[in-house]
């Protein structure tokens, strides 16, 4: 970033020379006396930013601003003069939170201007995951006036996704809150706070609004000349007479000229010709005057119809509920998974008896020991990640050039919540036992319920599981893929069949259980999907072969 120094040896009135100084972002212009001119005041040397960090439109800012003061020529002897151009730098800043492990937070640093504001810090909203356009403020930890440290956590901002901390990177004081609790659909980038460094400037800061292009909004261009004023030319105007039929009184004549077609449209409709006015040669009544008065006479009949619906419309009682973060991103990627990805579906029944017997033993060594219980969920994720072990082709993803065929096997598992649905991740949940999965799947459903998930917790995944058997009975359904993956599963409930027996004549009971593969058909083939449907059945109807 080029350096504008600012040497201020010969004045002892500024008194905040060193931490001007530390100002990596201002830019600093200055004159002398005797026609001395400073190197970083020659336009070439301005424009050079650019390379060094500066974005266009600021170089273009300090060129502009070199060129119309003249900066080469002196001031009088004993006299210094510097300006501080309010550029509105951006800084990528690293913000380290327990909720968020590593995520750029956008903020400006800010010089006195001539609106007389002390140096300042400008705070964006963060992009805190990388599918995030805006956020939502759910509340503010700190006060206006409050002091804060690195660290320190500023907010709470609700994502596309979850609740994440955002936490303070310098120190000084939250002089305004320009965003303040419950504030909705904050873009990225657009300023939400102000810090300064002195407490007696927090005062400045009272009545402070960001201007259009602080908000994040793109800077607005010069406007071109305007094109020279033309006289306009006056022309003498006809208005051609109104062709819209009207009601007259009867004609003083005994005859009423009509052509043939317009007097058996008029007969059809039981229209008297006497109440329209021809527009035709001397007067003819034509077909076009017939039609015109029947549309006439029909939005006079539709009005009151209208009316009477918007009367029924408005009797209906209902509750508007606005939309929560969650819920739009939901339908957004569902939308654009179905409008982009062709599903097609592949249903199977296995039979759990033995799945449920070797449960009951799992659990009782689990209570034994302490341990948490296991579900059948449990029990359905960790063979759904050995079947992608064997059948690697639908642990994938499309792209526009090639398919990404992944080497980790990331489950992740649909939670339904009140704020909405969650799909926080296993990670490697081929390699784990079922202890491990059950505890870790507790876990990141409660935290999906407290909606405090980080974005590591949902992010990452290569499969999804989705079960509305157990915990409401659904008996089969068809589930949408989760992009940009390539399958999901959908389990249904589990029920008891007669199927026969070994002999003649001999019946027994059986548990089945109805589970459906989605599949994106650019990834996995049929022949694929089967085949994984396969082995997922291998190891729910002997599920001994998992813990191998």
């Amino acid at each position: 970033m080029a350096y504008a120094s600012h040497i201020i040896n010969h004045s002892k009135k500024l008194r905040n020379v060193p931490n001007l100084m530390r100002r990596d972002h201002a830019v600093l212009v200055r004159w002398f006396s005797h026609g001395a001119r400073s190197s970083v005041c020659k336009r070439e040397d301005v424009t050079k930013n650019r390379s060094l960090g500066y974005a266009p439109a600021e170089s273009e800012r300090v060129s502009k601003f070199v060129a119309r003061n003249n900066v080469s020529s002196g001031l009088s002897k004993n006299h210094l003069s510097w300006t501080t151009m309010r550029m509105g730098i951006p800084m990528g800043g690293v913000i380290c939170s327990r909720e968020l492990s590593c995520s750029q937070v956008q903020s400006r640093r800010g010089f006195a201007s001539d609106a007389g504001l002390p140096p300042h810090q400008e705070i964006g909203m963060p992009s805190l995951s990388p599918t995030m356009t805006e956020g939502n403020i759910a509340r503010w930890l700190k006060k206006e006036g409050d002091k804060v440290n690195p660290g320190e956590v500023l907010c709470e901002v609700e994502t596309d996704k979850a609740t994440v901390e955002m936490e303070c990177m310098e120190e000084g004081y939250l002089a305004k809150i320009i965003k303040g609790d419950g504030s909705k659909e904050i873009k990225v980038g657009e300023i939400i706070a102000i810090t300064v460094e002195e407490e007696e400037d927090i005062a400045k800061f009272k009545d402070y609004s960001p201007s259009a292009s602080d908000s994040g909004a793109p800077a607005a261009t010069e406007p071109a000349a305007p094109p020279p004023k033309q006289e306009p030319i006056e022309q003498p105007v006809s208005s051609p007479e109104p062709k819209t039929s009207k009601p007259i009184s009867p004609p003083s004549e005994d005859r009423i000229f009509a052509s043939p077609l317009a007097r058996k449209i008029a007969e059809d409709h039981k229209v008297s010709l006497s109440s329209i006015k021809g527009t035709g040669p001397d007067g003819h009544i034509v077909k076009a005057d017939i039609e015109d008065y029947l549309a006439s006479r029909g939005k006079e009949v539709s009005a009151p119809t209208t009316k009477t619906k918007d009367a029924k419309l408005a009797a209906l009682d209902y509750v508007d509920i606005p939309h929560s973060q969650i819920r739009k991103v939901t339908a957004s990627r569902l939308l654009f998974s179905k409008q982009t990805i062709p599903h097609y579906y592949l249903t199977v029944d296995t039979c759990v008896d033995k799945l449920m017997d070797l449960r009951s033993q799992l659990n009782s060594l689990q209570e034994a020991s302490g341990g948490k219980r296991i579900s059948v969920n449990d029990l359905v994720i960790k063979a759904a990640a050995l079947a992608l072990r064997k059948v690697p082709q639908c642990n994938s993803s499309w792209t526009d050039d090639y398919i990404r065929q992944y080497n980790n096997v990331n489950i992740n598992v649909a939670v339904q919540t009140e704020n909405g649905l969650y799909v926080p991740v296993i990670r490697d949940a081929d390699k784990k036992g079922l202890s491990s999965i059950a505890e870790e799947v507790k876990h990141l459903a409660q935290r999906a319920k407290e909606n405090s998930l980080k974005p590591e917790d949902y992010e990452g995944g290569t499969f999804t599981v989705s079960n509305l058997g157990g915990p409401f009975g659904i008996k089969q359904f068809c589930a949408i893929i989760n992009p940009p993956q390539s399958g999901i599963l959908a389990v249904g409930s589990a029920e008891k069949r007669v199927i026969p027996g070994s002999g003649p004549e001999q019946y027994k009971f059986v548990s089945f259980m109805s589970v459906t593969l989605s599949c994106d058909h650019r990834v996995i083939d049929g022949a694929i999907g089967a085949e994984w449907l396969k082995a997922f059945k291998g190891y729910i109807e002997n599920p001994e072969s998992m813990l191998l």
